[in-house]
């Protein structure tokens, strides 16, 4: 039988490699501008402009040299669509609507601005704030209740504790991964963390607490009816047993993913494009970071963690 978990320091390697220089860009990125990633307005607050001009005449540094008038010096000015469209996209603090209405009649005297397509977006950053502590504190209740949720059901299985352990370790391995994706756009491709980011991130965990939880439980169900053999061998052969169910379930979403990233509208492709990289990494650490994490810990191979060995045949041989 084909092992995978012997090979479980080539997947730890592997995750290594992705995680480090993410979290290396994560640093860079705060140092450069101040942020972990390149936050929307969602999280700072402020105000989009989207306007559109009736006829050619305004450009990024005239548009700019308007806000810079009224106190704006450090707004973000992107041009919609192409060039023959006059359409443009400002990003600045936030604004009361009086000093709104002064700041399009300004933008007047570049060109006549199209009053009919002006949308102006204010969130305040409070908002932002609130979303961001109810993420987090999200994310903290899934660990403790994925820990206690496994204590409860595998109480027969030796050493419940570690199984709690790793699929939390699983959940955080597949957080970093899809943050140091983020960090990266943000400086390459100037993505911003949003709302959407969020769902997406919380979203990316319960899919992988999910895949965990399931391959944990084959584990449980071989544990006792396969007593005379190696640990090893009852996790490997736990695996085999639900990989394709894993793979089938995950690769149903990926072709939705796929064909809404080439068919989809601009709006909602950074939401998938995060979603389809956090749900491969999901799949990726049920398989071959949290199942080898709980052999590595059963083998003593975990530094500073002494080994309690589990009570089955393995340690019988």
């Amino acid at each position: 039988m084909f092992s995978l978990v012997q090979k479980r320091r080539w997947f730890f390697i592997i995750s290594a490699l992705v995680i480090l220089p993410g979290i290396a860009v994560m640093i860079y990125s705060l140092a450069t501008t101040g942020q972990l990633f390149r936050l929307s307005i969602d999280f700072e607050g402020g105000a989009i402009y989207e306007l559109k001009f009736a006829e050619a005449g305004a450009t990024e540094s005239g548009i700019r040299d308007v806000f810079a008038s009224f106190g704006e010096d450090t707004v973000i000015i992107q041009q919609l669509g192409e060039p023959e469209q006059n359409r443009w996209s400002v990003r600045g603090s936030f604004r009361d609507q009086a000093t709104v209405d002064e700041i399009v009649g300004a933008l007047g005297t570049l060109a006549p601005v199209d009053r009919g397509s002006l949308r102006i977006e204010q969130v305040s950053a409070t908002i932002g704030q609130e979303v961001t502590q109810a993420a987090f504190v999200a994310v903290l209740v899934v660990a403790a209740v994925i820990t206690g949720f496994i204590l409860f059901a595998f109480r027969s299985v030796p050493n419940a504790f570690r199984y709690g352990v790793c699929a939390v370790l699983a959940m955080v391995h597949d957080v970093l991964v899809v943050s140091a994706i983020m960090s990266l756009a943000g400086l390459l491709l100037g993505w911003e963390v949003d709302a959407l980011f969020l769902t997406a991130v919380l979203t990316v965990v319960g899919f992988s607490v999910q895949d965990t939880i399931v391959l944990f439980d084959r584990i449980r169900e071989n544990i006792p009816k396969h007593l005379g053999e190696p640990y090893e061998t009852i996790i490997n052969r736990s695996i085999l047993e639900t990989i394709h169910r894993s793979l089938a379930t995950q690769l149903n979403a990926f072709f939705i993913m796929v064909a809404i990233l080439i068919f989809g509208g601009d709006s909602i492709k950074q939401f998938i494009a995060i979603l389809f990289v956090g749900l491969l990494t999901g799949t990726y650490s049920s398989i071959f970071i949290a199942v080898p994490l709980l052999v590595s810990w059963e083998k003593g191979e975990i530094p500073f963690i002494n080994r309690r060995p589990l009570k089955t045949a393995d340690a019988e041989v």
